[in-house]
C-alpha cells in the first residue's frame, strides 16, 4: 500500500463493503454517464460491442471458478464484457475460462439490457453466431450484429466496431492487478474491473476539462 494509506486490511474492508453493496459499480456507472455527456452523447447508450478475454488465474483461484480455454490455451478465468461505442464499460461477467461465449453472453446481455433500456444494437464476433442472435431479438428486443473476418484476410486486420472492445482489454492489461486474475471470488474480479475503468474515466474527464481551461 502507498505510505499515506491506512493498513491494507482497513482499505480492503472498504473495498469489500463497496463490492457487497454494489457501490463500486454505482460509482462507475454514474461517472460513465458524465463522461458520455461530456463527449456530447446521451447518458444512456443505444449501441454496444460484446467480447471476451481469457486470462491466467493465480493459485488462490479455486477449481470452482477456474477452467481451461482450449482455443487460447489458458488455464484461468474469462472476462465477458459489453462496452458502448466510446469503449466505456456497460457490463462485465467473470466466469471460468471454459465457459462458452454464447452461454455467458445470454446471461450478460440480459443484465445489460435490464440496466440500459435504450440499448438496441450490439456488435459481436463470429463466436456469438447461432441461436443467440434469435434469442436476443425475441427475448431482449436486441439486434446482435455479427462482424466477421473475411476468409481472404491475412495477418492483423482492424475490424469495424470490434476494435472498440479490444481497446478496453488493452487498458485492463496495463493494470498490474488485472494482468492475471488474483481474486478468490468472481464478484471481486468484476469489482476490480469496474474500479479500474472508474480510474480510467476519472483521468479522461480530468484531461477533457483541463483542455477546455
Amino acid at each position: 500500500m502507498p505510505a499515506d494509506f491506512p493498513p491494507w486490511d482497513r482499505v480492503y474492508a472498504f473495498f469489500r463493503r463497496w463490492r457487497d453493496h454494489a457501490l463500486v459499480r454505482e460509482f462507475h456507472d454514474r461517472l460513465r454517464g458524465r463522461v458520455r455527456e461530456e463527449s456530447g452523447r446521451d447518458a444512456e447508450p443505444t449501441a454496444g460491442v460484446i467480447d471476451s478475454q481469457s486470462v491466467k488465474a493465480d493459485a488462490v483461484v479455486g477449481a470452482d471458478s477456474r477452467g481451461f480455454d482450449g482455443g487460447k490455451l489458458i488455464n484461468g478465468r474469462k472476462r465477458h464484457v459489453v462496452v458502448d461505442t466510446l469503449g466505456l464499460l456497460l457490463g462485465v461477467m467473470v466466469t471460468a475460462a471454459d465457459i462458452g461465449d454464447r452461454a455467458a453472453a445470454k446471461v450478460l446481455l440480459e443484465r445489460v439490457t435490464d440496466a440500459h433500456h435504450r440499448l438496441e444494437l450490439v456488435w459481436a464476433d463470429g463466436g456469438y453466431t447461432g441461436s443467440l442472435v434469435k434469442h436476443c431479438l425475441a427475448a431482449l428486443a436486441l439486434v446482435l450484429a455479427i462482424v466477421k473476418r473475411s476468409d481472404d484476410m491475412r495477418g492483423f486486420v482492424v475490424l469495424p466496431k470490434r476494435w472498440i472492445v479490444e481497446r478496453l482489454f488493452a487498458h485492463l492489461m496495463r493494470s498490474r492487478r488485472l494482468v492475471r486474475d488474483f481474486e478468490r471470488s468472481t464478484s471481486s474480479a468484476e469489482a476490480m474491473i469496474y474500479w479500474s475503468m472508474t480510474m480510467i474515466m476519472t483521468r479522461r474527464l480530468a484531461r477533457s476539462r483541463s483542455a477546455r481551461g
